[in-house]
């Protein structure tokens, strides 16, 4: 039986050492979303690098770039991490090298793992789908803020527990519980529930709500972004519909 686990920050990663599980990456507010509706608007590729100065360098040889950090653009990059950034033509076709605060952190720990899959509540559903195609151990990686816990990530976290354990896997830890848990507790109204959360309040003072609106909406952007290299590309996959 295949079980499913997760990790709450991208620094005690390593203590879940895998080599056969699917690992999901999360960070809600705000890289993953932005992230998936790159794809879900005709990018090509993404190069998430961990630091600024790697995404100068691509800059400084024609590629679009992207940048963030604390929730800001950083200085001489036209885009960050916000979705809505990525909602124009002006993305499609494109390879975007991509730094953020906390989600290419999360990628970069991971990008040794088996297959590295980007997920979000804009794609809850298809993520959910293939990871329970795929009976394969699952390991839900959350961004959380600079290497601590955060209650966003977490909750999306616990709606792939909840899909998963009704399709036929199993948790051997305390870290998916609690995920559960917690994501059982706020589903009804998962934007309130947040209200009071670190980064909701940090995005708030930055006028962001209209990005965490849209963040926790569910499956706006039914797309799969895979780790292929050093690339992001969007997955090509069929799926069956799962029991939730």
């Amino acid at each position: 039986m295949p079980k499913v686990e997760v990790c709450f920050t991208p620094q005690a990663f390593s203590l879940f050492a895998n080599d056969e599980a699917n690992v999901v990456v999360i960070d809600v507010l705000r890289a993953t979303s932005a992230i998936c509706t790159a794809f879900y608007n005709g990018v090509s590729k993404m190069i998430p690098v961990a630091t600024v100065e790697e995404a100068r360098e691509y800059q400084k040889n024609g590629f679009m770039a992207a940048a963030e950090r604390n929730a800001e653009i950083v200085e001489g990059f036209e885009l960050g991490n916000s979705p809505f950034g990525y909602m124009s033509n002006r993305v499609k076709g494109k390879t975007i090298a991509l730094t953020t605060t906390n989600g290419t952190q999360a990628i970069e720990a991971a990008k040794n793992a088996r297959k590295v899959i980007i997920g979000s509540f804009l794609n809850q559903d298809v993520v959910a789908e293939y990871l329970v195609a795929q009976q394969r151990d699952v390991i839900l990686l959350c961004a959380g803020w600079k290497n601590k816990f955060n209650l966003e990530d977490t909750l999306l976290a616990g709606f792939f527990v909840e899909a998963l354990l009704h399709n036929g896997y199993d948790m051997d830890c305390d870290s998916a519980l609690a995920a559960q848990t917690l994501y059982n507790i706020a589903k009804e109204d998962i934007f309130e529930f947040l209200s009071k959360s670190s980064h909701r309040s940090r995005l708030s003072k930055l006028d962001l709500e209209r990005d965490i609106r849209y963040c926790l909406t569910p499956n706006q952007t039914p797309v799969i972004p895979v780790l292929e290299g050093k690339h992001l590309v969007k997955m090509n996959v069929a799926v069956q519909a799962v029991s939730k």
